[in-house]
Parts: structure tokens; sequence; C-alpha cells
């Protein structure tokens, strides 16, 4: 396989809270005002928790997407058909 092309991912960044009394309440510093998030919330029967070398790996994973070193969809399925 040749090498991943890059492509645009907007920078993120992983923050924690917990809902109280019906709000979001998020660990760490605050967001600025405005800013657009999404909310992943574990079923009830399942739970979602990393180890924090799990977390360091899914941060520097997210680093390495926002400076465009990842394989973009439509090249890896180029490079699958070929």
């Amino acid at each position: 396989m040749s090498m991943p092309s890059c492509g645009n991912l907007l920078s993120m960044r992983i923050a924690t809270g917990k809902v109280v009394r019906g709000k979001l309440e998020l660990d760490g510093d605050a967001l600025e005002e405005g800013t657009t998030v999404t909310v992943l919330v574990p079923e009830l029967d399942e739970t979602f928790e990393l180890t924090p070398e799990e977390q360091v790996a899914l941060e520097e994973s997210l680093k390495e997407a926002a400076r465009g070193e990842f394989v973009d969809a439509e090249a890896l399925l180029r490079e699958l058909r070929q």
C-alpha cells in the first residue's frame, strides 16, 4: 500500500464531564462560548472507559489527524480496489 494521502480535519480535543441538574458540566478548562460539541453517551448496560495509556494514545491519534496524517476514506477505497 502506498503512503497515506493527507486531508483536512478540524482540531479536536477530548473533554469529559457529567450531567448535573440537566446540564453538562465539563472537567478541566471551559470551552469558548458558542463552541459546537458532540456528546457520546454510553448505553446504560455499556461502559466506555479508557486507561490513562489509552487516553494518551487516543489524544495522539487526534493530533495526527489534525496534522493531516491519516488515510482519506476515498483514497483507501481506491487503494483497496487496485
